[in-house]
């Protein structure tokens, strides 16, 4: 049986964006005030959100999961910054499996988990589980609903 493609997001998916503000100048903060995600090396700063890391294991066991994510613009260390936070974070599961894009819709899948529509998401061919929203607040609420799917 073939697995389900299942994209997941990284930006308030995987990783808490707004922890990396206390590890950051005020100064710097200031500078980039109402452009956060263009700081140099913000992203690799970032914590994982409670439960990501694990359920990011768990269903990479069930389906062929990449993370699906943007690097914005104007951010000259943003991507490399996201490697290294994968690399660091979830290590070998999710191996050459890092997708930086701004058109995540070009991408065919049967899910993705995302906490926003924008950047494509709300062309996405398949199912949007929109993370921190409705039925799928947290980890758990996605957990379950994901490894129904399997079992029925």
């Amino acid at each position: 049986m073939t697995k389900k493609i299942l994209y997941v997001d990284m930006d308030n998916v995987l990783v808490d964006f707004r922890s990396a503000f206390s590890k950051i100048s005020q100064e710097t903060l200031d500078k980039y005030k109402d452009n956060e995600d263009e700081i140099p090396g913000i992203f690799r700063l970032m914590d994982p959100i409670e439960g990501a890391i694990e359920s990011f294991q768990t269903l990479s066991q069930y389906f062929d999961t990449y993370i699906l994510s943007t690097s914005p613009w104007e951010n000259p260390t943003a991507s490399s910054d996201k490697v290294d936070w994968v690399k660091k974070h979830i290590g070998k599961t999710a191996h050459k499996r890092l997708i930086l894009s701004h058109h995540k819709n070009l991408n065919r899948g049967d899910y993705i988990i995302d906490d926003r529509t924008a950047r494509g998401v709300d062309q996405f061919e398949g199912e949007h589980i929109h993370f921190g929203q409705g039925n799928f607040r947290t980890w758990d609420d996605v957990m379950r609903y994901l490894i129904g799917k399997i079992e029925t």
